[in-house]
């Protein structure tokens, strides 16, 4: 169970059940933000409970839900109890952070329920009879618990800490997200009783793996067997494991600071020390002990979760990372894009060659992002005609091609400067290291604009071509890592269009100097006027003739849905495709009648941005790096980018238009605020279409390169 349930609990319910109906009544137009985002985890865990999905894929769903969850603790229910604790009241057609608060524990306990039933009663015995065992300690014979006793002496026990808590210990800090064991201790010689923490390495893997590398003991349960060991002479009464979740958003205040840099490596440290926001306990643990961690926590019954069986399941990634291959989806091979792939008697077109012969439109993972984008910066760095390569850097992969190119090109002399985004939530160590290793190979490293987070996807080469300069640029909506291009969902724009360049020439100089540049050729650029720009896209459809269809990540911004709802009422025909986040309410008479919403969630993860207004050859298309959130019109560096050549704008389209026939992975909402999976009729799936559709392309382009 994810906890028991109270009174306190019973009246919770009741109070989420009425913010549910309220939220749904005819004269609430937005839905609530926070609950429409748990809906969105709910549709991952729906994958993990799919029993018709290999299982190390269900495995690894259920990882990300744990995951997702952890983050949405760390930012937005800690936000949420700042909001209360400050005694802010409702916002205008929403609910007070106290009502949020309570909304969000009844949904939350039910997905860590269906989480817990998915595990215990589904995965772990289906794994099981394919031979990969979650055990525990009880349930192991001599040979293996002798095994486990050779672990943890050779492995674990050197790296355990036990803490005791006395007068003359005070109660240790936990940090986030660990997990330890709470432990009581009798004295054999006096009698005394005693509390102790004993903290389980995060540096371990979660699960000691056997050695038929295909037993799973949680780590937890090997040291709970072994307290004797750290308690020696001392009785050992019980012990429970228990994880706590802290505040973990920065709060920083940049105007304040002459070292931005600096700033972020301070807030790092102090992440550690957020308040506690959430305690997770096994569902076994005893009042006496959830009431003393309460009480040191300075958390109350409302913030307690009993789970049973194990916590922190986002250990399930070692799980997922065995070598089973028939236990996963079929691995996929990202394609060449069809122009950019290599003729038979060559290496390969020069990227350059190819862009100046016409734009490239890439869809990643089915389009290589190897062969495209960081071939792209990689032909830059060594190319001699190359004078300058400018890009902005948001999350980048522990082993980043782009940022070797980066540091290569600066050796060779070249003019280079990034854009680090030092703000990236949870990226912000990463981001530092690389941001170092940039500077000290002489790369020009700016941090960007104080009380804005860069969140545009942009990279520009500059290159001398026969007395000509010429611009060649890419705009994606995804992050420039080689990691989550194999897995997240994006499109990206290979052009060297004049004005696109020279929009993008002007928006690194207000990135990187001092600019009041708000006018911009082709770009949208938020803050500046992307916001306006979108509301004007939408009001040249607000008739029966009009045309919208959107995919994005989240809407949330109440003025862009206002105007949505305008052009529905209008007679607008509009789509949208929403992965997580929605607070638009489609469907509704009088409001919304002509609005649809889904959301497509699968093996990859939908990140692109893709805008489409209206029909036939009057289409207008944008794609970029914002969602149609207050923070990315208002409080981000963002850019979108027109898509002008028909070819490329038909390719969007049909991306667009699989997500709508999809009948496999999408879901739709209700005027009711409900998501409901769309029921399977003819086994369209947006992933594996789009795979058989880069492969049809890539057969097509080798037929007519052999006929020629």
């Amino acid at each position: 169970m994810a906890t028991h349930l109270d009174e306190d609990t019973v009246e919770g319910e009741d109070a989420a059940s009425r913010l549910r109906a309220v939220s749904a009544r005819e004269d609430r137009r937005y839905l609530n933000r926070e609950l429409s985002w748990l809906d969105f985890n709910a549709r991952v865990l729906a994958l993990a409970e799919d029993e018709g999905l290999p299982l190390l894929e269900r495995a690894k769903f259920l990882a990300i839900f744990a995951e997702n969850l952890d983050e949405f603790f760390q930012v937005r229910v800690a936000g949420l109890k700042d909001q209360a604790a400050a005694g802010l009241g409702a916002p205008r057609d929403g609910d007070s952070p106290a009502e949020q608060l309570k909304a969000i524990r009844v949904q939350t306990e039910a997905l860590v329920e269906r989480q817990v039933q998915v595990f215990l009663k589904s995965l772990a015995p289906a794994l099981g009879e394919r031979g990969i065992v979650f055990s525990d300690w009880d349930g192991l014979d001599d040979e293996d618990r002798e095994y486990l006793v050779d672990v943890f002496e050779r492995s674990i026990y050197p790296v355990l800490t036990p803490l005791a808590v006395d007068p003359g210990h005070p109660f240790p800090y936990i940090s986030n997200l660990s997990l330890n064991l709470a432990v009581f201790v009798r004295d054999p010689v006096n009698g005394e009783r005693r509390f102790a923490r004993v903290k389980v390495p995060p540096l371990l893997s979660r699960f000691v793996v056997m050695p038929d590398g295909e037993r799973f003991v949680p780590l937890e349960q090997v040291i709970a067997a072994h307290l004797h060991v750290l308690f020696p002479g001392m009785d050992v009464e019980s012990f429970a494991p228990f994880r706590v979740t802290r505040n973990a958003d920065l709060t920083l205040e940049e105007e304040e600071t002459d070292d931005l840099l600096a700033a972020i490596e301070l807030e790092l440290r102090r992440r550690r020390f957020g308040r506690a926001v959430r305690l997770e306990v096994d569902v076994a643990t005893s009042d006496e002990v959830c009431e003393l961690l309460q009480r040191e926590l300075d958390l109350g019954p409302e913030d307690v979760y009993k789970v049973e069986g194990p916590l922190e399941l986002g250990g399930l990634w070692a799980v997922y990372e065995l070598p089973r291959p028939e236990l996963k989806d079929e691995a996929w091979v990202p394609i060449t894009q069809a122009r950019l792939s290599a003729g038979e008697d060559t290496n390969g077109p020069a990227i350059f060659t190819v862009i100046r012969e016409g734009e490239v439109l890439v869809h990643h993972p089915y389009d290589s992002f190897a062969t495209s984008v960081e071939e792209f910066i990689e032909q830059a760095a060594v190319d001699p005609q190359v004078l300058a390569i400018k890009q902005t850097l948001y999350r980048t992969s522990g082993d980043s091609p782009i940022v070797r190119a980066l540091i290569k090109a600066a050796e060779q002399g070249k003019q280079v400067v990034a854009l680090v985004e030092l703000k990236a939530r949870f990226d912000e160590q990463a981001n530092i290291e690389w941001a170092k290793a940039l500077e000290q190979a002489g790369v020009h490293v700016v941090y960007g604009l104080v009380g804005l987070k860069t969140h545009a996807k942009t990279a520009l080469v500059v290159r001398e071509e026969g007395g000509i300069v010429r611009r060649y640029c890419h705009v994606g909506t995804g992050n420039y890592n080689s990691k989550t291009a194999r897995l997240y969902e994006d499109v990206g724009l290979l052009s060297c269009d004049p004005p696109l360049g020279e929009d993008l020439t002007e928006l690194f100089n207000y990135l990187t100097g001092y600019s009041r540049k708000t006018d911009y050729r082709k770009l949208l650029v938020a803050p500046l006027k992307l916001r306006d720009e979108i509301l004007r896209l939408i009001e040249e459809q607000t008739s029966a003739d009009g045309r919208i269809v959107m995919k994005m990540n989240n809407l949330v911004d109440q003025e862009i849905i206002d105007a949505l709802y305008g052009a529905s009422q209008a007679g607008a025909e509009i789509d949208l495709i929403v992965r997580s986040i929605c607070c638009l309410r489609p469907q509704v008479p009088g409001l919304s009648d002509n609005v649809t919403v889904r959301s497509i969630v699968g093996r990859y993860l939908e990140h692109s941005r893709i805008y489409g207004f209206g029909k036939r050859r009057r289409r207008k298309y944008y794609i970029g790096s914002a969602d149609l959130m207050p923070r990315n019109l208002d409080r981000r560096v963002e850019a979108l980018a027109p898509v002008t050549d028909e070819q490329l704008i038909d390719r969007l389209q049909g991306i667009l238009d699989i997500n709508r026939e999809d009948d496999t992975l999408a879901w739709e909402l209700g005027a009711d605020g409900v998501w409901t999976k769309v029921p399977t009729v003819d086994g369209v799936n947006t992933h594996k279409r789009l795979q058989e559709l880069a492969v049809e392309r890539s057969r097509r382009r080798r037929d007519a390169a052999i006929e020629t």
